[in-house]
């Protein structure tokens, strides 16, 4: 996915924005999903209105530009969602990393970053759940507004992942021995 078509996206969605309005709306939304700072957004902001995907509605006094889908943008962002079939393409994560490498450790160093990932996913879970939880209470009708498909998505991904991690370690835990820390007897 690219960073435009979030962009396009938040802008169908919520209307004329700032770029830090953005910068907020992704923070709060996407950003769960899709990752982008600020260094990101206004380049990426100019290059849509270079290519005329949005417009500027109006500029503030001291620079502040306020920016507007056209109707290219949205047909840009409609043939996206429609004819996009996205892929589960290979993701630089540092806890799969972590899994290839496991058993280059002992198993009970392997157990301690289990546990320690455990915790963190844990962790992800209920703050997703939460912020699930609240979209829930400011929304009218079934809930499922912006952004609650792929908040059900990330919720499903981490919950696969804690199922994971009590898996492995059950695994790794099941094929070591505690006789396998004893030193060798002479």
């Amino acid at each position: 996915m690219s960073l435009r078509i979030a962009l396009l996206g938040l802008l169908k969605f919520s209307g004329p924005a700032s770029g830090y309005d953005l910068t907020k709306a992704f923070e709060r939304s996407i950003n769960y999903v899709w990752q982008a700072g600020h260094s990101q957004i206004y380049p990426e902001l100019a290059k849509m209105a270079a290519d005329g995907l949005i417009g500027v509605e109006a500029q503030g006094t001291r620079g502040r530009k306020t920016y507007a889908i056209t109707p290219e943008g949205s047909d840009e962002l409609h043939h996206w969602m429609t004819s996009r079939v996205p892929t589960l393409a290979p993701v630089r994560s540092e806890s799969a990393l972590q899994a290839f490498l496991l058993p280059l450790l002992e198993p009970q160093e392997a157990l301690d970053i289990l546990r320690r990932m455990q915790e963190a996913v844990a962790a992800r879970v209920k703050e997703l759940e939460d912020l699930r939880a609240a979209k829930r209470e400011r929304q009218v009708g079934d809930g499922s507004g912006l952004g609650y498909y792929s908040l059900d998505l990330g919720i499903r991904h981490a919950r696969t992942a804690l199922d994971w991690t009590k898996a492995t370690a059950t695994d790794i835990a099941a094929h070591h021995s505690p006789a396998d820390d004893e030193p060798p007897k002479p």
